[in-house]
């Protein structure tokens, strides 16, 4: 989670001073709102809005990722470290939202260890990536209508950011091979 937030940062270089700011303020509330977590752990709500801040702060950071991979017209290891930023990033807002909901409702998912934070933090990360890949062992599942339909929306947008990105490297790669060969002409 910290490397895929600090590795995405390198898109805001080059961005409007709005962005920048936007970006500074959400990172230190990321950093600073798990260090309370010794003084409000035991505050449920606490963990509600640590988790909402998770969400638009990794949501942020998917979009200019996006962006990045839509706009350039080659491919090179930026384009593809970006593409791997993208999915884990789609990875922890989805393992945020569910946290979301696991919080606000015990009952949300069934094989789910509750034992304690980390333990359902590590179990979402593991389910979020399997749902992604649509293997689905089924060891975990969504028990609510709330969390079937946020995981339903989840495979649906691993498998769309796949092709997407499989669309684009494509096109990227057929753009370069035919201005090869317009060269030659």
């Amino acid at each position: 989670m910290i490397m895929t937030g600090i590795a995405s940062m390198g898109i805001f270089i080059k961005k409007e001073r709005w962005k920048k700011i936007l970006k500074n303020g959400l990172l230190l509330i990321v950093i600073l709102l798990p260090i309370g977590m010794h003084s409000f752990g035991s505050f449920p709500p606490y963990f509600q809005i640590l988790n909402i801040v998770y969400i638009f702060f990794f949501l942020f950071i998917f979009l200019e990722v996006l962006r990045f991979l839509i706009k350039p017209g080659y491919i090179n290891t930026d384009l593809i470290s970006a593409a791997a930023c993208g999915y884990f990033l789609v990875l922890e807002v989805s393992v945020f939202l569910l946290q979301y909901c696991f919080i606000a409702d015990k009952s949300s998912f069934e094989g789910l260890n509750g034992s304690d934070q980390a333990s359902v933090f590590m179990d979402l990360v593991y389910f979020c990536s399997i749902t992604m890949a649509s293997v689905g062992y089924g060891d975990i599942a969504p028990s609510t209508a709330q969390t079937k339909l946020i995981v339903s929306i989840l495979g649906i947008a691993g498998q769309f950011y796949t092709v997407v990105l499989f669309g684009i490297i494509v096109s990227k790669l057929t753009g370069k091979h035919e201005a090869e060969e317009r060269e030659k002409e």
